[in-house]
């Protein structure tokens, strides 16, 4: 019984890994809804204010104005729902090389030549050519070398627009984003997401990504090229079940 469970089981996830496949199967991925994130309810319900204060009829004249088409007003994002830009520029590059060298050598001789005439009355009881002067002789050598070497480089550019879905109570914003350009049967998805402070935004309303507190960048896509580079789901499970 419990087989037969593990059995179905086993299934029904491949089954539901397949379905990431087949809603492009014959036609090009689908793109996901953008009323359907966290960015547009964020757009879609701000933060709320309190009541503004009324003006002076003087004051209508004025250049300043707290509202988002004044003139003159601070265009970085700063509270839930506003648009900024990320900028990532990604140019790592990493190398590692080490390696270890270690040699041993030992020899043990052990013999009894002389014991109170013990060793010649054994000796005599021994077959022809047997002594027990040298009892035992004993050697052992080792020798261990190993080395290793890392080269990495990652490089990417890219600009993303992210919403600001929440700000915390110190002042911190939560940002979002998500990007999604689909060429001919091959979908390429760009998510960004983390922690900005007010202060990090630039005036043009642009923030790097090593600004960025607990960033999460992802940069993939989907599509029958994807599918031709990722192994079957039996091969991915029998890697990991098969110890060798």
């Amino acid at each position: 019984m419990n087989t037969r469970i593990a059995f179905l089981a086993a299934v029904t996830l491949l089954a539901l890994g397949a379905c990431n496949r087949t809603d492009h199967l014959g036609r090009p991925p689908t793109m996901s809804e953008p009323q359907s994130t966290p960015e547009f309810e964020a757009m879609t319900s701000p933060e709320l204010f309190l009541p503004k204060t009324p003006q002076r009829p003087e004051a209508g004249a004025s250049l300043w104005a707290g509202e988002q088409s004044s003139l003159v007003r601070d265009r970085r994002a700063a509270t839930r729902g506003d648009i900024l830009t990320v900028v990532i520029e990604i140019d790592d590059k990493a190398e590692i090389s080490n390696s270890s060298n270690r040699s041993r050598s030992a020899k043990d001789d052990v013999s009894i030549p002389q014991m109170g005439g013990l060793s010649q009355s054994l000796t005599r009881r021994m077959p022809t050519g047997a002594s027990m002067d040298d009892l035992a002789d004993a050697k052992s050598s080792s020798s261990y070398k190993g080395a290793g070497q890392v080269s990495r480089r990652d490089k990417m550019t890219l600009r993303v627009a992210a919403t600001v879905i929440d700000r915390l109570p110190n002042g911190t914003l939560h940002i979002q984003g998500s990007q999604e350009v689909r060429v001919n049967f091959e979908m390429r998805e760009l998510l960004v997401s983390g922690f900005v402070r007010p202060g990090d935004i630039g005036r043009n309303n642009e923030v790097a990504y090593d600004r960025i507190a607990g960033a999460r960048i992802s940069y993939g896509g989907r599509g029958q090229i994807m599918d031709v580079q990722q192994p079957r789901y039996g091969q991915q499970l029998a890697d990991i079940i098969l110890p060798y």
